[in-house]
This record gives structure tokens, sequence and C-alpha cells, in this order.
């Protein structure tokens, strides 16, 4: 983290210089400075109104009026119209302002660039709901410190003069917001304030800061990438049985002196080489010194230089992505959540969002809940044999996703020739995805089979949303997770403008869409519909915001324009990833194939070699 604020210990031998130089520029400069308004403010602090009645803790601690400044005012409450935006000076990270905000000694901190400013309006909301307000947001870009200073976050500026987009995990530049964090917490933990630093791609579900002060004696509390379960209550993890990497995404710091000594060390090390993973460094660190139980507190061991005092936070309700989206080990232990960590994922930034659109966590803006063109679902149809029946084994698996491909292939075309965005439906697996070899699920974890898994475990959500050249792919396919329809966000009027659609047999006499003047009845459709008969019969629908179809087997015939057919297959064919992985193999992922009934006898198969080693459509 670079330093926010110029120090003040200059040497008095050029005090005297530059005191001159200062003292001869000072008029003309306070009338340059007072022009620009994203440079200028009054004194700190700003600004200073007067307070009886808020809504949040901190403000609420007294009934009487009290001295409102930017770092004590209630979060979500925007600065005065017309008042100019704070010197940048305003927004160092200092001892007061973390005082500010801290409550019983405890602050807790995420940071990140404008790119995430999704993620971290997400991240405030669930706290916020949750009646946690002693939080401060740290600002990787001047652009992100402005925005979140006037929705009324309180933001401090990290100094480190970063990029505004996405920075992708395993870059340079993920590496170096790794090193911020270690920065951050090398600042902070002098200021005397146990601190509770989270990434963004997280979300609070749940107060954690009761559970944290379960554990007094603990200088450090740490989540984990553990998938199989060591304790089935809510206490923490049997330290002993941990085999997976501490989680630097959740973890919990006292500003104990071997605490101290660990984030010194540990930011020596990242800064020592930018090659080092800083989760890697931090668990090397960890175990240099480690196994002897604290006496009288089992559940915490020595590590580090055997006297810092760690615990390992349960990841059954401190969820990465695996627990929380994969096992649901939360709900089969029937614990309550405090936490999930969108790791364990396929599809970068975007699969994160995702994941939490899945599970109905994710704060988004009213335009997101009402497409201009409206809406098109499904009910997705899966035989008992294909998801039930026989062994959990590749072929299986393939088989039962394969069907609910062709389906969701259809739907992806009926919606572009409508110019609908797609509501996907629940995606059902039988075998689990990780990065490596595997007999299908992990052994020792709570994966039942079948399983709903999420939408990245099959599909490249982060190629889906790419704006791919029209001429070539042709138009954009928006779509919407599969709970979207579910969501308490989803307004009244969209929800109840409702359209419901059956398919039939063409050859039926019954089967009229005629019927589709009775707003009460469901629309009759002919399976294997053309082009223009959807065309001419949802042409009267236009203003329904969502049409549900009973099915998508046999749902539409195909485009008819053979140019039209052939940019939406070169679209589609991007939309499938990998199976990961066949055991004992070098190569050993399986490409899931959009088109895979094309190629008569598909059989899901690793490739044989490198020349082999690349998606259908390449």
């Amino acid at each position: 983290m670079a330093p926010c604020c110029p120090a003040e210990s200059t040497k008095p031998v050029f005090i005297g210089i530059f005191g001159a130089i200062v003292g001869g520029f000072a008029v003309s400069a306070v009338f340059f400075l007072l022009s620009f308004s994203s440079i200028t403010a009054p004194a700190l602090p700003f600004p200073v109104v007067t307070t009886t009645t808020t809504t949040t803790n901190l403000s609420a601690l007294s009934n009487t009026a009290q001295l409102e400044t930017m770092y004590n005012r209630p979060i979500w409450k925007p600065p005065a119209r017309g008042l100019r935006m704070p010197s940048p000076r305003a927004f160092c990270l200092t001892r007061d302002m973390v005082r500010a905000r801290a409550r019983d000694g405890v602050i807790v901190i995420t940071f990140g660039n404008y790119a995430f400013m999704d993620f971290i309006l997400t991240w405030v909301h669930h706290l916020t709901g949750l009646g946690v307000d002693n939080l401060l947001v740290g600002a990787m870009d001047t652009k992100l410190l402005r925005e979140l200073y006037l929705t009324g976050v309180p933001v401090f500026d990290m100094g480190s003069r970063m990029v505004t987009e996405d920075v992708g995990w395993g870059s340079p530049t993920f590496h170096k917001m790794g090193r911020e964090k270690v920065l951050l917490i090398n600042e902070l933990l002098p200021f005397g304030y146990e601190l509770l630093m989270c990434d963004t791609d997280m979300v609070w579900l749940k107060n954690p800061l009761p559970y944290l002060a379960r554990y007094p004696s603990a200088d450090l509390l740490t989540s984990s990438d553990q998938v199989v379960p060591t304790v089935t209550d809510d206490s923490l993890e049997n330290w002993r049985e941990v085999t997976g990497a501490y989680n630097i995404g959740i973890f919990h710091w006292r500003p104990t002196e071997p605490a101290k000594r660990l984030a010194k060390e540990w930011k020596d090390l990242v800064i020592s080489d930018d090659k080092i993973w800083d989760q890697n460094a931090f668990n090397d660190l960890i175990h240099k010194v480690f196994g002897q139980p604290v006496q009288g507190e089992d559940e915490l061991v020595y590590s580090y230089d055997g006297k810092l005092k760690l615990g390992v936070l349960p990841a059954s309700i401190f969820c990465s992505g695996h627990t929380y989206f994969v096992q649901g080990m939360h709900q089969q232990l029937r614990l309550e959540p405090y936490a999930v960590h969108t790791t364990f994922q396929y599809a970068g930034t975007e699969g994160k969002r995702h994941r939490l659109r899945e599970a109905m966590l994710f704060l988004d803006q009213p335009s997101y809940y009402d497409s201009p063109g409206g809406f098109l679902s499904f009910r997705p149809n899966i035989p008992k044999r294909m998801l039930l029946d026989g062994a959990h084994t590749i072929e299986s698996h393939f088989a039962l996703v394969n069907y609910q491909m062709k389906q969701i292939r259809t739907a992806l075309a009926m919606a572009s020739l409508l110019k609908r965005t797609l509501v996907m439906p629940p995606l059902w697996c039988r075998l689990d995805r990780m990065w490596f070899g595997h007999p299908g699920v992990m052994e020792g974890t709570m994966t039942r089979q079948p399983f709903l898994c999420p939408m990245d475990h099959v599909f490249e959500v982060h190629v889906m949303l790419k704006d791919l050249p029209e001429e070539e792919f042709g138009p954009r396919i928006d779509f919407r997770e599969y709970t979207f329809l579910e969501n308490p966000s989803l307004p009244k009027q969209v929800k109840d403008s409702f359209l419901e659609v059956r398919l039939c047999n063409e050859h039926s006499t019954r089967c009229s869409t005629a019927n589709g003047t009775n707003k009460h009845r469901a629309l009759l459709l002919p399976r294997n519909s053309t082009e223009q008969m959807l065309l001419d019969v949802f042409s009267s629908y236009k203003n329904i915001k969502i049409i549900h179809f009973s099915s998508m087997v046999d749902a539409f015939r195909g485009f008819a324009d053979a140019a039209v057919e052939t940019q939406f297959r070169n679209r589609v064919k991007r939309y499938t990833g990998i199976w990961c992985c066949v055991e004992f193999r070098e190569i050993g992922h399986i490409y899931y194939d959009m088109y895979w009934d094309d190629t008569p006898g598909w059989k899901p198969h690793p490739p044989q070699n490198r020349e082999e080693d690349h998606p259908p459509w390449a």
C-alpha cells in the first residue's frame, strides 16, 4: 500500500528551504486550487452537521445530537448536494479514521478497484443489513474512491493508483493487489484494533463478530480451502485434520505482538519477490512452527514462531465456493452460514458474480430485473433414468449434461430470435469439477450425487458475456441465473406480466395458437415451429415480460437463413467449457460440445495428445 499522505518528518535543513518556496506560492496556490472542486474542501472534519437520530449502530449510540464527519457519517448517507469533494488528504488512512468507524475495538475492512464496485456495494449491503457498520473500504483507484464517497460508503485511499479494469486471477496486477493487502494489514495493526480483513468477492450472511469474540486469546483466525469437514457443529476446524490451504480471503487479526511479527515478515517476503503469491507465503510462514496445541484451548494451535495462536474457521459456515455452492455443507449439517467466499469456480470475476446471483445474494441495479425485450424461460425435461438410475460415471454424467444442453441450445436460439433474455434453467450434474484428476467427487466431502451444479461447471459464463463481433457471431444473447424469477427484487409488474406456452402435437386438431386470446389459459404452440411461425405468434406478445415454455424439447425447427444459423453456431459453440478431470492421465479434461449430437456415436473422451487438445469449435 503506497503512502497516501506525505511524511511529516522532513529534516530541519530542508524545512527552511521549502518554507521559503511554499511561502512564496501560498497565496496564488490557494486561488488556483479553489478552482478544482475535486481537490478542495473545507477544513476537516467534513462536512459538519448536527444529527439527532439515525438508523445505523455507530450513530445511534446516543440520543443526543452528535457532530457528524465524513468518518462517522451513517453508511449510505451521501454528502449534501453542492458540497465539494474533500481534498485527497482527507481520505488518507489514519488512526482517527479507524477510531471513528470501529466498534468494540473491531474494524471490518475490504478493498478493491473500480472493476469490483458492484461486489463492494454487495459486501457493504449485506453487512449493514446485519447491523454491522464498523467497516471501511480501501479504494485502489480514484474513480472508486469518488463513487463510494458519493454513495455514502466510508472509504479511504490506498494510494495504489491502480487500473480501474478487472485484473484477472493470477495476473501480475492480481499479485500486486495481494501485496497491497499485506501492506494494508501492516498499516492497520499498529492502530491497536482487531481487524477482520475480507476479499470483495465474498458476502456476509450472519454477523460474524460474536463468533470471533468466542476466541479472545486467538491471535489469528483464518478461513481455509478445506472441503472435507473436520467438525459437525459450529466449533473451529480440528486443525490436526485440516489439509486444505489457509485462505486469506477471510481472516481475523488481533493486534498482538506475534500477529504483528507475522505481518511484518509476510510483508518483507512478498516485497522481496513479486512472483510470490501472498497466500502461499502466508501458508509457508504459518507452518514454520506448527503443531503444539494451546493448553486449555485445544481448538487453537501454536504456529509461525511458536507463539502465535491460530484457529481455523469452519468451512461449513465460513464457506468456500465448494462447501456452499456444491456441497451445501451448512444445509446438510443444519448450520447457519456466516459467510460465502466465491472460490472454487471456473469463469473469473463473471463466474463469481453469477454464483452470487444464483444464490440471490448479489446486489444488482433495478434495470437488471426489467430487460427491455422481456424474458424467456422454460421448464427443463430430464428423464428419471438419466438423473437417478445407474452408476455415477463419466458416461452417465455427460449423458445427463448433454440432454440438458440440447434444450438450452434451443432456448438460446429462440431467445435470440425473439430478442428476449433467457432465464437459464437449473443445471444437474452427476460429477464434480476440479482442476485435477479425481474419482467423480472429492473423497470425504458431503457432495451428493446428482447435485445442482453452478453454471460455470459447464458453461463459460465469461465468454457468454463477451461482446463478440456480430458479423461473425450474430447478436448477443443476454441471460439470467436460474433463480432469477424467484428473486424478491423482481418487480411485481414484471412477475405478473406472464404468458405460459405449452407445446403440442402439430398434427392435433386441438393444437392451435388461437386460444392465446384468453389470458387465463396457456398458449398452445406446435412442436418444431418454424422461425416465421414463432415471429408471427409472439409479435402479439411483445408487451408480455415473461414468456414461459412448458418444454424446449423439439420446440424450434431452426433458423431459416443458413448464414444466421452459422453465426448462431459460431457463438454458442464457444459457450461450453470442460469437465475436469480423469485420474492418472496427463491430459484428463474432456470438452463439452454444444453440438455433440452432430457427431454420430459421440463419446466423452479426453484428448489423446496435445494436437487433439482444443475445444470443438477450434
